[in-house]
């Protein structure tokens, strides 16, 4: 055969039209409707016409199976030069590991640097709040110059509650679901009504260092109350720290009362455990609220109590105006019951319950020192010595808690 006659039958052979094969190699198998909707148009579907003119012979496709793997051996141009794509792009196929073995190794790093970040934001958060809570007792021994207790302690939920209620609607922050009321009433019966009225009646009596050093024992008790309340089981440990703070506190104040507990330490004994039951409520609702409407919803469902309250005690108790009352009470109202609990909130939130509460142990310090400077009291040798020792129990407290 000549080459001429050669490129002939090659030339016949290669437009000569060709039997369309499945994947799995079967024999077509013709059919005269097409296999599935919008076959047959042009350019689309296995019917398309060739480009040079021929319609190749119409095949109904096999019945479908699962899509087939990225590593299939799919010689296609369209597989090669997405495989190629790939190589040479140097990025890993979906759902592979990457070059060096780890899948989520980035997501892990930037979850653990958020976690850091908002750990350190929360403690800087209770830090503010210690800073207020500290200023709680000189500024309440201030109110108390020119309002009863029973005043003084209404007013500042009234006030507070106004100005909470105001911030929830400005922000349109809608009702707590039922399941939160619960939790809002414990940690309202605690830190809104239970606590500001107990030490107002304690500080009648006491001096505020004294009320200082009694309440330092605050973080130890709700740690106690946390773990009662949520079944763990503390370690021996644990509960030798909380007795030998405990008998600490009980020592100091049966030296200062000549022996016998005063009504004053009975009042702050009765505030250190509604105090701790509102703190531990309220930071357990911190991580399913936002912090305003923990206290903002605390503060608001007491408003009616409070204002009944408000107006049957200045009925009853006689008011002097002056620069240190009004002063002492502004400061409660904003600066301790509401701004303090806000970021005190905030911060269990972002920061955990317990890495928080460590926080709080310079409190009593820290009141002592206002105690001397704002109040002009002079401090024993044993007020000093029992709020570190307090700080010792509670330090072992936070480490060997479970």
């Amino acid at each position: 055969m000549s080459t001429e006659d050669s490129a002939t039958a090659r030339t016949a052979i290669a437009d000569a039209p060709r039997p369309t094969e499945d994947r799995g190699g079967a024999a077509p198998r013709r059919s005269a409707a097409p296999a599935y909707e919008g076959e047959g148009d042009a350019g689309t579907g296995p019917a398309a016409h060739r480009t040079d003119g021929t319609a190749p012979a119409t095949a109904t496709p096999a019945a479908p199976g699962p899509p087939s793997s990225p590593d299939s051996s799919d010689t296609s141009p369209t597989s090669a030069r997405t495989a190629s794509a790939r190589t040479a792009a140097g990025t890993p196929r979906t759902g592979s590991p990457s070059t060096d073995g780890r899948t989520d190794a980035a997501p892990r790093d930037v979850r653990r640097d958020a976690g850091a970040r908002a750990a350190r934001a929360g403690i800087g958060l209770a830090v503010l709040g210690v800073v207020f809570f500290s200023l709680t007792f000189p500024a309440t021994d201030w109110a108390l110059e020119g309002f009863g207790p029973w005043t003084a302690t209404t007013l500042r939920v009234v006030l507070a509650g106004l100005v909470a209620g105001a911030a929830l609607a400005v922000r349109r922050v809608p009702l707590p679901a039922r399941r939160h009321w619960t939790g809002l009433a414990l940690a309202a019966s605690g830190v809104v009504i239970g606590f500001p009225l107990l030490t107002t009646l304690a500080l009648r009596t006491s001096t505020t260092s004294h009320a200082a050093v009694v309440v330092g024992l605050l973080p130890l008790t709700t740690a106690v109350y946390s773990s009662l309340r949520t079944g763990s089981r503390p370690s021996p440990a644990f509960w030798a720290a909380a007795l030998a703070g405990a008998a600490v506190v009980v020592a100091f104040a049966l030296y200062q009362s000549g022996g016998a507990p005063s009504t004053g330490d009975l009042f702050l004994c009765g505030a250190l455990l509604v105090c701790a039951a509102g703190y531990a409520e309220g930071g357990r609702l911190a991580r399913e609220l936002p912090a305003l409407e923990v206290i903002g919803w605390a503060l608001v469902g007491c408003l009616p109590l409070a204002a009944a309250g408000a107006a049957v005690a200045l009925a009853h108790e006689p008011v002097a105006l002056s620069g240190h009352a009004v002063t002492g009470l502004a400061w409660n109202v904003l600066g301790s019951q509401f701004l303090g609990l806000l970021f005190w909130y905030r911060a269990m939130g972002l920061a955990g319950v317990a890495s928080t509460s460590q926080v709080q142990l310079a409190q009593p310090l820290l009141t002592l020192v206002w105690a001397v400077f704002l109040l002009g009291e002079h401090l024993t040798p044993a007020a000093p010595a029992a709020a570190l020792a307090v700080l010792v129990c509670i330090v072992v407290v936070q480490r060997t808690r479970t």
